[in-house]
């Protein structure tokens, strides 16, 4: 469940099992292990991963069920007696999942204090099967958003160091990966603890690896200084695709937030970007309904992301985390308006995502070719540099895993489509 650091360690304790002797099996009522890997996000996430569980145990009695993640690190207490639940295995301890469950001495819960780890944990995934290849930098988070549990999940940010990443995407390269996403919970604290900053991995990415294209996950828009758009711009490797935890579109909710930046700075941010890429792919994180969130409030948001030069809007509603600031504030808006007001942000984002799809339509674009034929088309499927998934007029699985110039030719019923140059 959860975010892309999340999934990558759910590849990576799959391959720790496989290697001790386990096979996956997609058959729940053949498995004898069911491992959920947790978000805590919202309380929408808690309430999935308590049905999946439950749903495990009722299709198959005897599976012992395995709840570690987010949830696993914040709610042990609550869930320690919890009768679908055998294993609770803490953030630090899936990456050794098996040695966890083995050793005896353990009992149900394994669950140390994150916010003691101090050390990056240096974890390789090597699945070669996929085309994308994702690399965690770092981990856990030093702010103190009110809204926000993930830094009692997670623990405090630690990054992977410069050798190990370059290692790995090297490694990548050799085994004929072409792109490479850059991951982790808080990527704009990479490098904090040594001295250095995100950039300064950039340049040794770009300087010591042969890697065709890399992508960066979410940033802080405070994060993203002119020194490293000045880079990125003329970089030959990196995608022009951003992802900005924007969180709100107005300044009052922001504070309340215990965000650190203006609406007014982001938004000349994302023109500026927009300005020094071509066609950039610019997404958003925004939450509705926080505490004291007025319906002006929200109108000054919805008004600001419409006049935003963004290309797609992930919003959700906001969801109460117990132990945060927000859990406390006072006037609390409803979940009927919440759900409201995010909906309304999500019909948005569905205009901005077809007007950015509009003004690509004539252009030629570098894609990578990831996707087998479609059933239903026959067609092969690939993505660009700015984040495009295209259904191409080809079928010809000898180009899977490789870059191709195409031209975008027209979007129709939901999808784009290109033919090779």
């Amino acid at each position: 469940m959860g975010c892309k650091a999340n999934q990558f360690e759910s590849s990576v304790i799959a391959e720790d099992l496989e290697k001790n002797g386990l096979a996956q099996t997609k058959n729940i009522e053949e498995a004898d292990y069911y491992i959920l890997n947790s978000c805590t996000v919202t309380h929408k996430s808690n309430n999935e991963a308590m049905y999946l569980l439950r749903s495990a145990k009722n299709k198959n009695p005897g599976i012992i069920n395995i709840l570690t993640g987010c949830i696993a690190q914040t709610e042990k207490e609550k869930l320690i007696n919890n009768s679908f639940i055998d294993y609770i295995i803490g953030n630090n301890e899936k990456l050794t999942l098996y040695e966890a469950l083995t050793n005896n001495n353990n009992g149900k819960c394994v669950v140390s204090d994150i916010m003691q780890q101090t050390d990056f944990n240096k974890v390789v995934l090597h699945d070669m099967t996929k085309t994308r290849a994702t690399v965690k930098i770092q981990d856990g988070c030093n702010n103190r958003c009110s809204y926000c549990i993930i830094p009692f999940a997670r623990g405090k940010s630690r990054s992977a160091d410069t050798d190990f990443i370059i290692e790995q995407i090297n490694n990548l390269s050799q085994h004929g990966f072409k792109e490479v996403v850059l991951t982790g919970i808080h990527i704009g604290l990479w490098g904090k603890e040594f001295g250095l900053e995100l950039l300064d991995l950039l340049k040794e990415i770009e300087a010591k690896t042969i890697i065709q294209r890399y992508r960066l996950g979410s940033l802080n828009p405070h994060e993203i200084t002119d020194e490293l758009l000045d880079f990125l711009s003329k970089s030959e490797k990196f995608c022009p695709h951003f992802h900005l935890s924007l969180q709100s579109a107005c300044n009052k909710t922001l504070r309340s937030m215990n965000r650190f930046y203006t609406v007014e700075e982001y938004l000349e941010q994302i023109d500026k970007i927009n300005t020094m890429f071509d066609l950039p792919f610019l997404g958003s994180d925004i939450i509705t309904g926080y505490a004291g969130e007025t319906e002006e409030d929200f109108n000054t948001t919805t008004e600001n992301l419409r006049k935003s030069g963004l290309s797609q809007i992930h919003t959700f509603p906001y969801s109460i985390r117990e132990g945060t600031i927000g859990a406390q504030a006072p006037n609390q808006v409803d979940e009927k308006t919440k759900q409201w007001r995010s909906d309304i942000i999500k019909a948005l984002s569905v205009f901005k995502h077809i007007e950015f799809i509009n003004k690509n339509i004539g252009k030629e674009r570098e894609i990578l070719i990831e996707k087998h034929p479609d059933k239903k088309t026959g067609m092969l499927k690939g993505v660009t540099r700015n984040y495009l998934t295209v259904t191409l007029n080809s079928a010809d699985e000898k180009l899977l895993n490789t870059l191709q110039n195409i031209k975008i030719t027209k979007f129709e019923n939901g999808k784009v489509y290109g033919e090779l140059i």
